[in-house]
């Protein structure tokens, strides 16, 4: 079966992707082999490629979602045909870390993982994650393509949850990526004003199309300024970073009001720091919390929501590639030609 894996770059420079033949597998007891039919090509993905990124093994395509080919013995409610997404990171629900709410920071989450990666014909889900409920049924009437943006969803899903955003709040969403526009279209019907700011015309004219109740070109204006102005004079309650930039980090901190939350959801590069006087956080008595990836609380509340509003989010795709033409597709997703990308067999 054809494959993309990576492989290490001179100097550990990053990685190169390549198509390789690997052998099929073959589902052992308590697995699942999946046909994949769609994998979104994440940021993460990217930046793993790139050398840029730490926080789990380099292996790429975590966005797949396809049909059962085989189920091995004692797997049980999965069987062949079924539509599934096979959650790539999944926690062990029983340690310290997972009763107290940070399943994504159990020791066993981000050991386990799909073989050999989601850009893979054929795709092996291990018996600790189909055991542990990492494998959700995918409904017959929703596309592959919507299906695929189950775990980018899941992650903004918690993001929001973790940073407790409430009806009628106001929220700045620096970024207008793809998760972004996710957060955006989760928090439009809240009732939230949502402000969204980028340095692409083009991303911020699809935040419009997407619920934004103000967009701001953060390289033609002063964020803070704009979110001051929007609420009265007091800045947002909360502040989305679906970035990694830096520049957006600090606009965000400049943006919330005084008791206000930030929440930092995109990835900054390795070796990142900022030069941010803390004592302005603590004198205005600011939240700052974290969010990484999704456990299946929140992949079960992404599934819902797709299943309702599929064709608001599945605009968000906007460029399909074969597995054969993967270089292309990183090509996109690296130049922000264009929103969601998606590879498929």
């Amino acid at each position: 079966m054809k494959s993309i894996v990576l492989s290490p770059l001179p100097g550990g420079h990053g990685f190169a992707p390549k198509t390789v033949d690997l052998e099929e597998p073959r589902a052992g007891e308590g697995e699942l082999v999946v046909d994949m039919q769609a994998c979104g090509l994440c940021g993460t993905d990217v930046e793993k490629i790139r050398g840029e990124y730490t926080a789990s093994m380099p292996v790429i395509g975590h966005e797949a979602v396809g049909a059962v080919r085989e189920a091995g013995a004692g797997v049980q409610g999965l069987r062949a045909g079924d539509r599934v997404f096979p959650h790539h990171h999944v926690p062990d629900y029983s340690c310290y870390l997972c009763k107290s709410g940070n399943e994504t920071m159990c020791k066993e989450y981000r050991t386990s993982n799909i073989s050999p990666g989601g850009f893979s014909e054929r795709i092996l889900v291990p018996r600790w994650n189909v055991e542990r409920g990492g494998v959700l049924k995918v409904p017959d009437a929703m596309g592959w393509d919507v299906a695929a943006l189950i775990e980018p969803l899941a992650c903004c899903v918690r993001a929001v949850r973790k940073v407790h955003v409430e009806p009628g709040e106001s929220v700045l969403v620096a970024g207008a990526g793809p998760v972004g526009m996710m957060h955006t279209l989760l928090l439009s019907p809240v009732g939230s004003k949502v402000v969204v700011s980028d340095v692409s015309e083009k991303r911020l004219r699809l935040a419009e199309k997407s619920g934004a109740s103000v967009v701001v070109d953060a390289s033609k204006s002063d964020v803070p300024e704009v979110a001051a102005r929007e609420t009265g004079g007091r800045g947002v309650d909360v502040a989305i970073v679906a970035s990694g930039s830096k520049a957006a980090i600090l606009q965000a901190l400049r943006s919330v009001r005084k008791g206000g939350r930030v929440c930092l959801f995109g990835v900054p590069p390795k070796g990142s720091v900022l030069d941010y006087d803390i004592s302005a956080l603590y004198n205005a008595e600011q939240e700052l919390t974290t969010s990484y990836g999704a456990s299946e609380v929140d992949t079960k509340a992404a599934l819902n929501v797709l299943a309702s509003r599929g064709g608001e989010f599945g605009a968000l795709v906007t460029h399909r590639f074969r597995l054969s033409e993967f270089d292309r597709a990183l090509e996109t997703a690296s130049s922000g030609a264009g929103m969601k990308v998606v590879v498929t067999p």
